[in-house]
């Protein structure tokens, strides 16, 4: 496939998943950390213009200046940009200018990738594509984040889940004491935190070749596991009491029954489905309920091949680092990853939001351990000394 027709199937993507909202859907920021899908169209429109566009088409003219400033994420260097909390005030530029603007840059990209090909311009394309592709996930979990705030309960798509996968296998797997290495080695893309392939020794333990299931949530819940100060990190608990969180994300009670919002709507809740939106505090304390433990993401790592995952991130245990010998890029691009890692756990595997290509087992996927809106889910590990 010509670099070419990938960045235009990627961008037809986008516009793919944007189909089924109404022009009211596109606003909305239900909390900090979500972004209205009117934003995520608009930057990954940004990036290709900001770092291709602005630097390797000749007598290229930018859209409108104070886009930059709109539409800019976390790149400090690139400029000033309006404040993350503000993004679902912004009712104007309108969606429509929004999608004139992805026309004029695509239009422009079309032009620049036809024309001679400037080598130096490649990194930055393929990390333009893979980025845009991260934000065809996260607009998944924003509109569903979103539209589950409404009482109505509306339907992104009828029959669209991303939620209703079954475990096919049981048991557990064996991981043998001894020195690994891990850390991306192959072809093809990767991000620089998968980068600075190293060993490290791993104790005997053994891994669940399946998820936990919604039923095995629901008795955690009923054995007071919300209430239970004594399986909960001293951070989770905090959160646990300060926010009454009760249940996973997106689950419903309703006249004794369990429901949960998908992007189908409000359907009952599947026993046994594979459980979803759960944070990694509730991933900590469900391990330990059951006395057990989340896997590190190199015991993940090494073992993935001998189990099923893809249908949901993982929790991990392990806190977000760098590897040995990682050297952030130099400029704009190496504030992608490097500069969150801290404060930050580890999830590993996809979900079935993931975009193609992004689904290999050094993926390492990061969040705050009190975010719940992200297809997430717990499989558990125990030691075997």
């Amino acid at each position: 496939m010509t670099l070419l027709k990938k960045f235009s199937k990627v961008r037809n993507q986008t516009h793919e998943l944007c189909k089924p909202l109404l022009i009211e859907d596109y606003v909305p920021q239900g909390a900090l950390y979500v972004s209205p899908a009117k934003w995520h169209i608009a930057h990954t429109t940004w990036f290709f213009e900001t770092f291709l566009l602005k630097n390797y088409l000749d007598n290229y003219v930018v859209y409108h200046p104070a886009f930059s400033f709109l539409f800019n994420s976390y790149y400090n260097s690139v400029g000033s940009r309006t404040a993350r909390v503000d993004r679902g005030l912004m009712t104007r530029p309108s969606v429509e200018e929004v999608y004139k603007y992805r026309s004029y840059v695509d239009e422009a990209m079309n032009r620049l990738l036809s024309s001679k090909r400037n080598d130096d311009m490649l990194p930055l394309l393929e990390i333009g594509i893979n980025h845009e592709q991260q934000h065809q996930e996260l607009l998944m979990t924003d509109i569903k984040f979103n539209l589950g705030l409404n009482p109505l309960h509306p339907i992104y798509k009828e029959g669209f889940s991303l939620v209703n996968d079954h475990n096919t296998e049981g048991g557990f797997t064996l991981i043998p004491a001894g020195n690994y290495e891990v850390g991306f080695n192959g072809e093809g893309f990767s991000f620089d935190n998968e980068h600075g392939r190293h060993k490290v020794y791993l104790h005997e333990a053994a891994i669940s070749k399946s998820m936990v299931t919604n039923g095995d949530y629901l008795e955690f819940m009923e054995d007071n596991g919300y209430l239970r100060h004594d399986l909960w990190l001293d951070e989770g608990w905090i959160w646990v009491t300060e926010h009454s969180i009760k249940h996973p994300l997106y689950w419903k009670k309703v006249e004794g029954e369990w429901f949960q919002f998908t992007l189908g709507g409000l359907v009952s809740l599947d026993m046994n489905a594979q459980l979803s939106h759960v944070s990694h505090y509730e991933a900590a304390a469900f391990a330990e309920w059951k006395g057990m433990r989340l896997p590190t993401e190199f015991e993940w790592e090494v073992a993935s091949s001998e189990f099923k995952w893809g249908s949901r991130w993982e929790h991990t245990s392990s806190a977000y680092l760098r590897y040995p010998g990682y050297k952030k890029p130099k400029g704009a691009v190496g504030q992608y990853n490097g500069k969150f890692m801290m404060n930050q756990m580890v999830l590993r595997g996809a979900s079935n939001a993931t975009r193609e290509g992004h689904s290999r087992s050094t993926y390492r996927n990061f969040f705050h351990p009190n975010m719940q809106w992200q297809f997430a889910g717990i499989r558990l590990a125990k030691d075997e000394r």
